[in-house]
């Protein structure tokens, strides 16, 4: 039989080998050598093992793994690093890269500190501190943090209570593309030869509005080139046709067509029925219906390679179809939000 290496095997496994030989030896008194034979071990291996319980007996063959060297940094200067990354990136300490790195951090410490750590070190420092290795959120410079603010925590409630008083209805509108050819995400292939993979020729887009509602409430519509104010004035007749008699609170980004002035007069005509209001400046995430993009990005058919002849509109109206007869997805988009968003 072949000996078993145990640094090929799991400490787990390691403890129930111990046990077992050890259990072999003292209670069915086996020998030791045999045991170890029969169990694919070294002839050697079983003795300290039997050492060790004769000496300290079963808890002493229980799993161990080794702690490691004790961090050289003291508790409080642990707690400087940790302060040094929460909510703040590499940049605000003088370096040009923006996200952080083991090697940073061991940089950091040692020009501040002055106190030299191994990037292993630093590796389990972050650990215990909780701190992991994330994928980060995009935010623009131009984000407005008080402008963000204002509208969680004053703006929209008093928005909230004045729908409640009139009987309104709050719904979210955004716009979003989408291509027959996404960029390739990584693939196998033999080492020093790049794998093809073979995609359509005949590339194909199409942009798409919608409007969500913490309800459950979903309209959308396809559409082709840019979006400007004569289209988006088509797109909100549709949009009230379907709404019926329901007055209704449109909440949007500022997207230039949003704010044209024949939009204004179109919304001033009806007289309160439908009033329109701004988002904060490059605050995507405040949007529920961007949720509804991720949704079809991640998980729809249109996500899908297009086979020939195959129509992208079609499969992205079908995405669309099943998110409007889906409420309770609908209403997930809000709950992922700010909490603030499902109170409507």
């Amino acid at each position: 039989m072949t000996k078993i290496d145990g640094r090929t095997l799991d400490h787990k496994t390691l403890e129930h080998l111990r046990v077992l030989a050890v259990k072999r030896v003292v209670e069915g008194g086996e020998r030791p050598a045999q045991v170890a034979i029969s169990l694919g071990l070294c002839r050697t291996s079983i003795y300290p093992w039997l050492r060790t319980f004769h000496d300290h007996g079963w808890e002493a063959l229980a799993e161990s793994i080794a702690q490691g060297p004790e961090c050289k940094l003291t508790e409080k200067q642990c707690q400087q690093v940790r302060r040094w990354i929460l909510g703040k990136d590499p940049r605000q300490y003088g370096l040009d890269f923006a996200l952080w790195t083991r090697r940073i951090v061991q940089s950091l410490i040692q020009s501040r500190l002055h106190i030299q750590v191994g990037l292993t070190a630093v590796g389990r420092m972050l650990a215990r501190l909780d701190i992991t290795p994330q994928k980060p959120l995009r935010r623009a410079y131009e984000r407005d943090p008080a402008a963000v603010k204002l509208w969680l925590e004053q703006t929209y409630p008093e928005l909230q209570q004045r729908a409640k008083r009139q009987g309104a209805k709050i719904f979210f509108l955004d716009e979003a593309g989408f291509q027959s050819d996404p960029p390739l995400q990584r693939t196998y292939g033999l080492k020093g030869k790049t794998p093809v993979v073979k995609t359509s020729g005949q590339r194909q887009s199409i942009n798409v509005i919608s409007a969500v509602n913490a309800r459950g409430e979903f309209w959308a519509s396809t559409y082709e080139g840019k979006l400007n104010a004569e289209s988006f004035v088509l797109f909100l007749q549709d949009f009230v046709k379907n709404r019926g008699q329901d007055k209704v609170f449109l909440v949007m980004d500022r997207h230039p067509a949003h704010k044209a002035k024949v939009v204004g007069n179109y919304v001033a005509g009806f007289k309160g029925q439908l009033k329109l209001y701004e988002l904060p400046a490059y605050a995507p995430d405040l949007n529920p219906d961007e949720f509804a993009w991720s949704h079809m990005k991640g998980n729809g058919v249109s996500k899908k390679p297009l086979k020939k002849n195959e129509s992208l509109r079609e499969r992205v109206e079908q995405d669309l179809r099943d998110i409007q007869q889906n409420p309770e997805l609908v209403r997930s988009f809000f709950l992922a939000e700010s909490v603030v968003y499902a109170k409507d």
